[in-house]
């Protein structure tokens, strides 16, 4: 990767600190402070089973929260979408963790010291995010916690071998948000449940909400489709699709004009983006609020590392 897309990212001033991070048992969220206690009884009793199938939760000091997600097998893509979703293919991941929310303007700004979103709040997703500064984030948030940071930020070239914090990969963002489904969108096939999922062009007054208010899909993430649109680590290419290896694909190669994908739609975004198989290319300093980079936002993965002998 060229410097010259490196060179759209503001310069960061890190805030670092050292946090741990616990694995707890899948919670459900308090309603008010945003903290997390095990469900009554009575709302075990009326949640559809696939929403009790929830994964089991990384919880770190700072506060954010990661769900474990298993490796796996999925069908990725769809044929009935448009012409970059096809051909459906068989694609396997490693066990990863990915957060539970899309990154906040609070852990953002507190790690970066930059406050570049256009509409303001703690808990409002970071957005007008260039690709770049996505992945300084990361890094930021690796250093933070004691973490070996993924990227290099002179080449943008991603160590997946790592243990800190990175973009997900289209395959991982796709197997996280079908949550085990193969359906158009990941409570089913009928799109008239959408506004209970997400925050998108009929319900968001044409602005972002904070993050985890609406309902999760069956594993226990938010917000996978509609809010902002999470940059993918992967460059994007229309065609990848007919080529992609079956084992953990990582996205087209290098180009000299790169666009990386997005996923999930934004809050102004036709409904048809807020699909599990959608996906778009962008060119990757996209985040003039007069051309539309206020719906671009993302959230982060990591490895899952193997017990110690």
């Amino acid at each position: 990767m060229s410097m010259r897309l490196l060179t759209t990212a503001a310069s960061l001033a890190l805030l670092i600190g050292l946090y741990g991070c616990n694995k707890q048992s899948a919670p459900t969220p308090a309603a008010g402070d945003g903290s997390l206690q095990p469900a009554a009884a009575s709302e075990e009793a009326a949640a559809p089973a696939a929403e009790k199938a929830a994964m089991p939760i990384v919880k770190c000091k700072l506060g954010q929260e990661m769900v474990q997600l298993p490796g796996g097998k999925f069908k990725m893509g769809s044929a009935t979408g448009e012409a970059n979703q096809a051909p459906v293919h068989e694609v396997t991941v490693k066990p990863f963790l990915i957060d539970r929310t899309e990154v906040a303007q609070e852990i953002y700004i507190k790690l970066t010291n930059i406050d570049k979103s256009k509409f303001k709040g703690p808990t409002l997703p970071a957005e007008q995010i260039p690709w770049a500064d996505a992945a300084k984030f990361c890094n930021a948030r690796s250093e933070a916690e004691g973490l070996t940071p993924c990227y290099n930020l002179d080449t943008g070239e991603c160590n997946f071998d790592a243990n800190g914090y990175r973009l997900p990969t289209e395959a991982e963002w796709e197997y996280a948000a079908r949550a085990g489904s193969d359906t158009d969108w990941f409570f089913g096939g009928n799109e008239s449940k959408l506004a209970d999922y997400a925050w998108v062009k009929t319900n968001s007054a044409e602005k972002t909400h904070p993050v985890g208010t609406k309902k999760p899909n069956a594993w226990g993430i938010y917000d996978m489709y509609g809010n902002v649109a999470e940059w993918c680590n992967d460059v994007y290419d229309a065609n990848y699709y007919k080529a992609s290896p079956a084992d953990d694909p990582r996205g087209a190669a290098m180009n000299d004009n790169p666009q990386f994908t997005i996923r999930g739609g934004a809050y102004r975004f036709e409904l048809n983006t807020a699909r599990s198989a959608w996906r778009q290319g962008e060119f990757p300093g996209q985040t003039d609020g007069c051309i539309g980079g206020d719906y671009l936002g993302f959230r982060c993965v990591r490895k899952v590392e193997e017990p110690k002998k």
